[in-house]
């Protein structure tokens, strides 16, 4: 299957630095100028830890993480192993391969994964038959504290994975000189999942800047994670996440202390990030993100280097009922599953999965009136995100009054989808209907009414995905109260009143 340049543009970012005639000055077969390349060479096949090695991250504590037991540097000992695994003297981080999408055409000398039932680890992937994944690293806490703390703690970050031959014409564009067959590894997206909640997580889309091994920034006491795109300690919105920027939770560490304080994230929410607090993949010898990390040939040499395991089955947590289940939670039963990829579309879609949230509200609404509101994205099924503040231009529709005779809708204005508390501000038009009585010359009818109309007030979030009504959360993660001010009439104001609504939704 021939891979089109715009495919690779939509899912990897690969070509966003290549230009007509771009040309890379640098030795031979060095593809290290590709975004998000982690790995090229000349092997045809390794194992499947070998193979997720190449990409695992970095995790970064803040100096006041209870779980690290004031260690740091080599004797640093998070993130930890399972309870029920036997104990080992480093840090354990674990992986699973949830989904993996392979050559459906020319396949050679098998699938894309012989699957070693006993050992998942010593499963073996065959790079020519190989095409993209999507690659969880999960780490695992014995505790959480702060606002709702409980023991086990699991914590995934998901890698979309793509592998390509050098022949391929969207790596060839790159012109780099090279006279082997070889295979190019990278990563398109980085996705931090942080407490379990799409529209919280930390997504950023690899592009020119992005440095590999990926630095998480891991949440004190709370283990949310979030990516840090160029390693240096710090959560910049808009550059360490550039997917839903102000939805994202970015890293509070203030939070372990059981304050919410702002809806969205601020500075002085993150802790300044040391270096003797971070934990190593084990990168193998002959990965080119080694150098960058080694002294004199050491690689790592002040800092802990973490063990990489296959996730295991979360029936393994035994009697443990509250680790069984945060294990079932991030558990993909039988993985990998494994895709046949037979046109460039399914890499589009593929690349595009998990952009599009569930974004719609219903809510009961009082205005004067009673009736219900509807808001639904700008472009129906898609959102429309402003690309200079961040926030979403949204439709927003009511029917009120008597039979629900009157209408009305707003281009309303909202600065994120999942903020515990956000502003908003909405303009449109209303059609309003209103009982004429009978007079003694006139029979009674009804008079219509068109008129502007302007709407500012706040709204209040609850996310019901961890409270009783958690049932309900197929069709939403939250419940809202909105309270605002409506005036109608645009220069000349004829009438003003409070509107509240309440229901579910994110708008």
């Amino acid at each position: 299957m021939r891979i089109p340049r715009f495919t690779l543009n939509a899912i990897a970012g690969l070509i966003a630095a290549a230009v007509p005639g771009h040309v890379v000055a640098q030795a031979s077969c060095d593809y290290s100028s590709l975004p998000g390349v982690v790995w090229w060479g000349t092997k045809r096949q390794m194992t499947m830890t070998e193979f997720a090695s190449y990409m695992a991250p970095i995790y970064w504590f803040s100096p006041d993480e209870p779980t690290m037991d004031d260690l740091q540097g080599k004797a640093l000992r998070v993130p930890e192993i399972l309870p029920f695994e036997e104990r080992v003297d480093a840090p354990m981080v674990y992986y699973q391969f949830n989904d993996i999408g392979q050559r459906a055409d020319g396949l050679e000398d098998g699938p894309a994964v012989i699957v070693d039932s006993t050992n998942m680890g010593n499963s073996i992937i065959y790079l020519q038959n190989f095409l993209a994944a999507n690659l969880k690293f999960i780490a695992y806490f014995s505790r959480e504290e702060g606002l709702g703390g409980h023991e086990h703690d699991v914590e995934p970050t998901e890698f979309r994975v793509w592998v390509f031959p050098n022949s391929e014409e969207v790596i060839r564009e790159f012109n780099v000189e090279c006279d082997r067959d070889m295979y190019v590894m990278g990563v398109v997206r980085t996705t931090a999942e942080a407490h379990g909640l799409e529209w919280y997580f930390n997504v950023l889309d690899t592009d020119d800047y992005t440095q590999f091994p990926m630095h998480l920034l891991v949440e004190e006491g709370k283990h949310g994670m979030c990516t840090d795109k160029n390693g240096d300690g710090y959560y910049t919105p808009g550059f360490d996440v550039n997917v839903r920027v102000n939805d994202a939770w970015g890293v509070r560490d203030i939070i372990r202390q059981g304050a919410l304080f702002t809806g969205g994230f601020k500075a002085w929410m993150a802790k300044v990030r040391r270096d003797e607090h971070r934990a190593f993949p084990p990168l193998p010898e002959d990965s080119p993100l080694r150098e960058r990390h080694s002294e004199n040939g050491v690689y790592a040499p002040d800092n802990a280097i973490y063990e990489l395991r296959p996730f295991p089955a979360a029936a393994q947590a035994g009697d443990d009922e509250l680790l069984r289940h945060k294990m079932e939670e991030k558990e993909k039963v039988g993985w990998p599953e494994i895709h046949d990829v037979t046109e460039a579309q399914q890499l589009s879609r593929w690349a595009e999965a998990g952009l599009a949230l569930k974004s719609f509200a219903i809510s009961l609404r009082a205005d004067g009136d009673l009736g219900l509101s509807f808001v639904f994205p700008l472009f129906i099924l898609k959102n429309f995100e402003d690309p200079m503040t961040g926030g979403f231009l949204v439709h927003r529709m009511y029917l009120k009054d008597r039979g629900l005779r009157d209408f009305g809708w707003q281009l309303m204005y909202t600065p994120s989808a999942s903020r515990w508390i956000d502003t908003y501000f909405g303009a449109g038009v209303e059609w309003d209907r209103e009982d004429v009585p009978a007079t003694d010359t006139t029979a009674a009818t009804v008079a219509s009414e068109t008129n502007f109309v302007l709407e500012t007030g706040v709204k209040f979030r609850v996310n019901i995905t961890k409270s009783p009504l958690k049932f309900l959360s197929f069709l939403t993660e939250f419940m809202g109260f909105r309270a605002g001010i409506k005036n109608t009439g645009f220069f000349d104001i004829s009438r003003l009143t409070y509107v509240l609504e309440f229901g579910a939704g994110v708008w």
